[in-house]
């Protein structure tokens, strides 16, 4: 009791509680970027791992809950921590600010942090719980009906036939609007500085970063992030600048096809059926 205790009462055990929760939410966001990059495959793709994904039922929200209670840890001992060291700096400003060994992305840690969080909670509203963009939500769009298989890894996902969301065409009809691509573009891009430190620092933190690979190790983070930020660039970039279009015969298809290109997209569970 008093080892969980010290987790949340001492500096080190806040800073291990974030060097924890960042590797798990890095594990997490790798994995949904992997999922979404499914959307440059035909629908079936997505929208079968969709629907497996939704078939979990109680498994799914408490995965999510997970997260988010590792969302809430990180975020209150980084707050936490950012607190002590003011106090134990006292009241009076330090009269020359220097950075020594710094990079930007520690330096603008806390700031990256916020934004990102940010965006997080408008994703979440976005395609999880509809609220940001509710007309172009999976559950009010017309039904996909499965034109074949869809398997990951041999798994089964969804079967011909199956009715299931389409969210391939919420995707595309969310990423339409340049606003809201362009937000998600910048967010990604901080939350990929965010990662370049925290990846450096929870390593050292473990305890598993040592002066022989340390170099080794931001190389691999810097390519890790690099890599991550063009992955989340290209769904909301190559969709809302028009070098992908949906396929034809979706949902997304017939309505980006009938808007006006300067119009917002607006559309609505009647306004057209899948076939």
């Amino acid at each position: 009791m008093n080892l969980l205790g010290s987790l949340f009462t001492s500096s080190i055990g806040k800073k291990l509680l974030m060097a924890i929760t960042g590797l798990l939410m890095i594990g997490f966001v790798t994995g949904h970027l992997v999922g979404n990059l499914q959307i440059f495959l035909p629908p079936d793709k997505i929208n079968g791992y969709a629907h497996f994904l939704q078939s979990l039922g109680p498994v799914l929200w408490a995965i999510r809950l997970f997260m988010l209670a590792c969302l809430a840890i990180h975020v209150w001992a980084a707050v936490a921590l950012t607190l002590e060291s003011r106090a134990a700096r006292g009241p009076n400003e330090y009269a020359v600010k220097t950075w020594i060994n710094a990079t930007i992305a520690s330096r603008y840690m806390r700031m990256s942090g916020l934004v990102v969080l940010a965006f997080l909670l408008y994703h979440l509203a976005h395609f999880t719980i509809g609220v940001a963009q509710p007309t172009t939500f999976k559950s009010v769009l017309p039904e996909w009906t499965m034109l074949e298989d869809a398997r990951e890894f041999g798994f089964p996902l969804a079967a011909k036939d199956d009715v299931v969301h389409d969210v391939y065409s919420m995707v595309f009809l969310g990423f339409a609007n340049p606003a809201v691509s362009i937000f998600y573009i910048i967010a990604v891009g901080l939350l990929a500085v965010h990662l370049l430190h925290g990846i450096d620092s929870l390593f050292q933190t473990i305890g598993w970063r040592s002066s022989k690979w340390s170099c080794t190790l931001r190389k691999v983070a810097l390519v890790y992030c690099i890599v991550y930020f063009l992955g989340n660039l290209a769904i909301p970039g190559a969709i809302f600048t028009g070098l992908v279009k949906p396929a034809a015969g979706t949902h997304a298809a017939k309505v980006l096809a009938a808007a006006p290109t300067s119009a917002p997209i607006s559309t609505s569970a009647s306004s057209a059926t899948q076939h």
